[in-house]
């Protein structure tokens, strides 16, 4: 068997859309992505979940309590 030496890259996609997907795709616990069923090994694409969105707005809150807490 071949190794393949670029990975796929990782698709990031909402929480609904994978769970609507969820019968074409399993989770991998090697890549911690879901990976197309029967094929995903070798083929397709992978997807992660995409919390980036989250993190990002939880900074934005953080930030401006902290601002608005040096100010009292």
């Amino acid at each position: 068997m071949e190794m393949r030496t670029v990975k796929r890259p990782r698709r990031y996609v909402s929480r609904h859309w994978l769970l609507l997907a969820s019968p074409l795709f399993r989770h991998s616990a090697s890549r911690d992505a879901y990976v197309l069923r029967g094929v995903g090994n070798e083929l397709g694409p992978v997807l992660r979940v995409d919390r980036r969105h989250q993190r990002a707005a939880f900074q934005v809150v953080e930030f401006e309590r902290r601002r608005t807490a040096h100010v009292a």
